[in-house]
């Protein structure tokens, strides 16, 4: 398998491609214990915990002293203040190739609610497209890619409902913010079949779960 999610929702996002590429970091130390001697790079996407654990960072900087991280600058300060050297981290611009021998990189801008990007992963043999925590997908395109991990938060049908079970009790915060910020698995859809060869993968990433719905 090229690929581990060792989790994918809005508890915590931690991906592993290929055992040596991390994408986003916001799990525990402890569920990253098998993987992280092999990493050679952590791409960090966004500020929110479920992404950017800064207990674990700062674990990881210690437990392996040249680790690389890459952000955009957005994260720098954040890295910073978790113990990672500043020499370590590379700050990359959005739509630029960074080539890291073994893979390259390319960081995609995504609309969430504080600054975020997604990111194309590069290998001689093999592509990958990471997009999660963003409301649209307009204007980016992944043709033929090997692997789609792509958000798809809820359904379209499903948070209306939600939100109109809700609306007598003016208790809708979450669900109108959900629209404005996440990916619906309609237009993740719409974005896999426009972009998607015969033989590519997709996951649905970052998938939401109710409290308590599987309690």
């Amino acid at each position: 398998m090229n690929y581990k999610i060792i989790a994918s929702c809005s508890s915590g996002n931690a991906v592993i491609i290929r055992d040596i590429i991390l994408i986003d970091c916001g799990v525990s130390f402890k569920r990253l214990q098998k993987y992280y001697k092999d990493l050679k790079i952590v791409l960090c996407t966004h500020i929110h915990q479920d992404h950017f654990r800064k207990e674990t960072i700062k674990r990881l900087a210690q437990e392996r002293p040249t680790l690389r991280f890459a952000c955009c600058e957005w994260l720098l300060e954040p890295l910073l203040e978790c113990g990672v050297n500043r020499r370590n981290i590379d700050v990359l611009q959005i739509g630029t190739k960074y080539d890291y021998k073994q893979f390259k990189i390319i960081p995609i801008k995504l609309y969430h609610d504080v600054p975020q990007c997604g990111y194309r992963i590069l290998f001689d043999d093999y592509k990958v497209i990471y997009a999660t925590d963003t409301r649209t997908l307009e204007g980016i395109t992944a043709k033929n890619y090997d692997l789609y991990l792509i958000e798809g938060n809820y359904e379209d049908k499903e948070i209306e409902e939600r939100i109109r079970k809700k609306q007598e009790v003016q208790q809708y915060c979450y669900e109108y913010r959900t629209r404005c910020t996440h990916l619906s698995k309609g237009q993740a859809s719409d974005f896999l079949l426009n972009n998607m060869g015969d033989n590519s993968r997709y996951v649905f990433m970052h998938e939401h779960i109710e409290r308590g719905k599987n309690e």
